[in-house]
């Protein structure tokens, strides 16, 4: 039996970015407007938290600004009052501090941002993610102001795992060395699969189109494949993170899926 009851999809944002980041050699003079997301559930064990958004703070400042551009190759991004979580979990009438577990699908930066609000929780990662992500000088897509010298109460983990019954993670390494996404069983929805970033847009499964990032392509096919054979085996509702369509007809929180 599954011990999570529902799943709130908490729409953090949008990053502003050629096409080309979403799908390798593909939509060059596009520029989309891609959803940040978050999944909150709700189990008989308390609230899990799955990713934790972007930090709109991290670019107060034209310089800042400018920095975040010329780490991540995309625009800033638009963070909203009513995209931050603080308000969404409000209008949920769940406090952050109720929080005791979150799971990170890797530490991007639209994946971290609200971590140093949450000192009270486990946050739990791959441990190949983890520790790329505590690489000296790193660049690219990671914002260690959101992890590092926190005290954060890290628990690392290697390959599939489950952190309660109707919560399964799987290791999808490719997009970054510790990636990891998520099948989710609820009660009446049945199965839910959540790929974070192995795949951003509906084609990139559809076509097995590449992420424009990865730091292995051959695993960046084989946990598309992965993803899309999972959803098939168990009838799966996919619920892309960051496609700017889809997200047009999702359930968003304070709406729910159960």
């Amino acid at each position: 039996m599954t011990s999570v009851r529902r799943l709130f999809v908490l729409l953090c944002g949008f990053e502003i970015m050629r096409k080309t980041i979403s799908t390798r050699d593909r939509g060059d003079r596009f520029v989309l407007s891609e959803p940040i997301s978050a999944y909150l559930l709700d189990t008989t064990e308390g609230w899990i938290l799955l990713d934790a958004g972007f930090d709109r703070a991290a670019i107060a400042g034209p310089q800042e600004v400018q920095a975040f551009f010329d780490r991540t190759g995309c625009y800033p991004p638009v963070v909203g009052d009513d995209h931050l979580i603080e308000h969404q979990l409000a209008a949920i009438g769940v406090t952050p501090s109720e929080i005791r577990k979150v799971v990170l699908s890797h530490m991007h930066s639209d994946h971290t941002g609200f971590l140093k609000h949450l000192p009270q929780a486990q946050v739990w990662v791959q441990r190949a993610e983890h520790e790329h992500a505590h690489t000296p000088g790193l660049g690219g897509g990671y914002s260690p102001a959101d992890y590092r010298d926190l005290g954060l109460d890290w628990r690392l983990v290697e390959g599939d795992w489950e952190m309660v019954p109707g919560l399964r993670m799987v290791s999808t390494r490719g997009h970054t060395p510790g990636h990891q996404s998520a099948m989710v069983e609820l009660p009446n929805t049945g199965w839910v699969a959540l790929p974070f970033d192995v795949g951003d847009l509906a084609e990139n499964f559809e076509d097995e189109v590449l992420p424009g990032a990865a730091c292995d392509d051959v695993a960046a096919l084989a946990a598309i494949r992965r993803i899309k054979a999972l959803a098939a085996e168990h009838q799966a509702l996919m619920i892309l993170f960051h496609d700017p369509t889809a997200i047009q007809s999702l359930r968003l929180a304070p709406a729910c899926y159960d």
